[in-house]
C-alpha cells in the first residue's frame, strides 16, 4: 500500500498556486486506512504519501505530508465503526462523514503547513484550500466507488476490513 499510494500520488500532478500539487493519493490513503486499520493503514498512508512528495521535488512538505496523511488514514480507520449499531450496517454512511473529516483534516493541515512552516503567510495560503478541497472530493469519491467494487472481492476477508454490503460488520 506504500508503494500504491506513492503510485497514485505521482501518477497525475497538477500544480497548486502553493508550490504543491493537486494528486489522485487520497484515494490510496483512505483505501489504506480502511483496509489496513489505524497503525498499518497511517504508516501506509504517511510513508506512501511522503515518498511521492521526495521523489517528485518537493522535499519541503515531506514532514508535514507524513502527519496529515497518516492522520487522514487514521480518521478513516476509525470514524466509520461508530455507525454500526444494532447489529445494522452503517459503513457507508460512517465512511462518507469519515471522509468528509479525513479531507477537511488535509485541506486545513496542508493550509496551515504552507501559512506557518513554508512561511506564505495565512492570506497566501489560502490560494491552495480550493484546490485541496477539489482533490478531496475527488480522492473520497474515487475511494468509496473502489471500495465498493473490492467489497465484493476476496480482499475484505483477507484484511479483515468492514465491507460495504448490508449485514457484514468487521
Amino acid at each position: 500500500m506504500i508503494a500504491l499510494t506513492c503510485a497514485l500520488t505521482m501518477a497525475v500532478r497538477i500544480p497548486s498556486p502553493t508550490k504543491g500539487y493537486i494528486n489522485l493519493g487520497d484515494c490510496a490513503v483512505l483505501v489504506s486506512g480502511w483496509l489496513l486499520g489505524p497503525v498499518y493503514g497511517s504508516i501506509a498512508a504517511g510513508f506512501g504519501s511522503a515518498l511521492a512528495d521526495l521523489l517528485s521535488g518537493y522535499p519541503i512538505y515531506v514532514p508535514g505530508t507524513m502527519f496529515i496523511k497518516a492522520g487522514m488514514a487514521f480518521v478513516i480507520s476509525i470514524v466509520p465503526y461508530h455507525f454500526c449499531r444494532n447489529g445494522k450496517n452503517h459503513l457507508r454512511i460512517g465512511f462518507i462523514i469519515g471522509s468528509v473529516i479525513a479531507e477537511a483534516i488535509m485541506t486545513a493541515g496542508y493550509y496551515l503547513y504552507a501559512a506557518t512552516v513554508i512561511g506564505k503567510g495565512f492570506i497566501p495560503a489560502l490560494a491552495g484550500v480550493s484546490g485541496n478541497i477539489v482533490q478531496g472530493i475527488a480522492g473520497a469519491a474515487t475511494s468509496y466507488f473502489l471500495l465498493r467494487i473490492l467489497s465484493h472481492s476476496d480482499v475484505f476477508r483477507m484484511y479483515g476490513a468492514g465491507s460495504f454490503e448490508k449485514g457484514q460488520e468487521k
